[in-house]
């Protein structure tokens, strides 16, 4: 019997997780650290606080599981992409990482795309300039922290850092190397074009490889720090959403993951890179050799309803506590009690700005159309249809790049509630299933590990062997006509508001 570990470098914490080759999974471990907020749209973690996670992780993963750490082939990563991580010449961390989620660098965004310009841009990197990437996290630094910058002399991604600590081994593999908008997507290399243009000194980029290619071995001393043993092989691994393609079997042409959590993703592979010439979704490189994957990003799809669990359900949170219940059941099954369309009840789930379709840091939640005869039913059932509405933006964008559709996945906390599961399935009007699995980027960290080190022959021997289809969902005739009918008036929504929406900005 071979084990695998797979980690998740997250935002909130680590979670790991061992299993055997069949897929079943013998311990799990989530080790939680601190983010920082220094100013208001800031967001930054401690690398040493991931490090210490990531350690307490491993000896609690070993010691739950009881396996011979002998018997383990192979550990991986899954990563928050996006994250600045700077060194100096002895390897030793500058300053905090910055977040994907940090926002401070929108005078950034604006710079590089003035300088490169934004088709240009496009070209080059196939993604645009936004707040989340590396490159405008670097460029930040180098005008407001010119010392730091100066004395960086390598920059890393989160899951890389933990990498190193572990091997001793700098590097970058290609699918988190895709988020820092300094990558060449469709050559899968660094952009020299555009570092050139912006005056960046490549060797302070890592090399970068495939996922499954092995980066190094567990060294002496993170062997005594981890429990795990001196000599097992470190794979790349991938950022986290190809991660969790991988886990939900996302590997090839035809098949698309769409997510509910936090934020809402769409994700598809594609056999040769493809762009959309806006840059509404993104183009990425794939953990799967020689594949490239399409994403539509929202950025608050599950926030949505926590944020209306948390504001205005006290009290059903208080009795899901008690009685041992999910507070979301009681909120679907209230929703559940009124028809499609929330009877002209509309949301816009804009809590955090927007990326797919509309690239807009200043886009603001919105509930429209209420009436006296709207209950709290019809609210959540419009914020379940609007998180949907907002999918389908980018599901239409990457549909129109004349992508084929075999089948549709549902993951994340979305795919656990049968509402939201059937108001998938109608919006998009299209068949959706469920999958055994639901272990998230972890689990496909730990694919690659099996990939990498030969346990399976490949990621398609590796799918078929643990992933199965568990629940099918058709589309309702009835629901689809009057989805496609509020369907329209919500994409008018966001265009109707849009300049109010800035003007409120300026406000706050």
């Amino acid at each position: 019997m071979a084990y695998l570990i797979g980690m998740d470098i997250g935002t909130t914490g680590v979670k790991s997780l061992i299993m055997n080759d069949d897929g079943k999974i013998l311990a799990t471990s989530f080790k939680e650290y601190p983010l920082y907020l220094p100013h208001p749209g800031w967001a930054e973690q401690n690398p040493l606080d991931w490090w210490d996670a990531t350690k307490s992780a491993l000896n609690e993963l070993l010691k739950k599981s009881k396996v011979n750490s002998r018997e383990i082939r192979g550990i991986s990563f899954s990563g928050q992409m996006h994250g600045l991580v700077c060194l100096d010449k002895n390897i030793n961390v500058l300053r905090p990482a910055i977040l994907w989620c940090d926002q401070r660098t929108t005078p950034q965004c604006r710079e590089i795309t003035k300088k490169i310009g934004y088709s240009r841009l496009i070209r080059l990197t196939s993604n645009p300039a936004l707040e989340g990437f590396t490159l405008p996290k670097l460029e930040w630094v180098k005008k407001n922290e010119p010392t730091i910058y100066k004395k960086t002399t390598k920059i890393l991604l989160p899951k890389d850092y933990i990498r190193f600590k572990l091997t001793g081994n700098l590097g970058m593999e290609v699918s988190d190397a895709a988020g820092t908008l300094m990558f060449d997507v469709s050559k899968r290399k660094w952009s020299r074009e555009l570092l050139k243009s912006l005056e960046i000194d490549e060797r302070i980029l890592p090399d970068v490889k495939e996922s499954i290619d092995i980066s190094g071995e567990i060294t002496e001393i993170a062997a005594k720090e981890t429990g795990l043993p001196a000599g097992l092989p470190v794979i790349f691994g991938g950022a986290d959403n190809t991660c969790a393609a991988v886990g939900n079997g996302i590997i090839e042409e035809g098949y698309w993951a769409i997510s509910i959590g936090t934020s809402g993703t769409v994700i598809v592979p594609i056999s040769k890179p493809a762009r959309d010439p806006k840059g509404r979704v993104h183009t990425f490189n794939h953990s799967v050799p020689n594949v490239w994957y399409l994403m539509g990003v929202m950025q608050a799809a599950g926030l949505s309803l926590k944020w209306f669990r948390d504001e205005m359900s006290a009290s059903e949170k208080t009795v899901a506590i008690r009685c041992g219940r999910d507070a979301y059941e009681y909120l679907c099954e209230e929703a559940s009690k009124i028809k499609p369309g929330a009877e002209g009840l509309f949301w816009l789930p804009y809590l955090n700005g927007e990326r797919t379709p509309h690239l807009d840091s200043n886009a603001k939640g919105v509930l429209f159309g209420v009436t006296a005869r709207h209950t709290r039913a019809h609210f959540i059932r419009a914020i379940l249809e609007g998180v949907v509405f907002g999918l389908r933006d980018g599901f239409e964008i990457i549909k129109s790049l004349k992508v084929p559709i075999k089948q549709i996945r549902l993951t994340g906390g979305g795919a656990k509630s049968p509402l939201w599961r059937q108001i998938q399935a109608d919006v998009f009007n299209h068949q959706v299933v469920t999958i055994n699995v639901d272990e998230g980027p972890a689990f496909g960290a730990a694919i690659i590990a099996g990939v990498g080190v030969g346990v399976y022959s490949s990621f398609k021997e590796a799918s078929d062997h643990l992933i199965k289809v568990k629940d099918t969902i058709d589309p309702i005739p009835e629901n689809v006509k009057r989805l496609q009918a509020s369907y329209k008036i919500f994409q008018k929504l966001y265009c109707d508001l849009k300049d109010r929406m800035t003007e409120i900005s300026k406000l706050v």
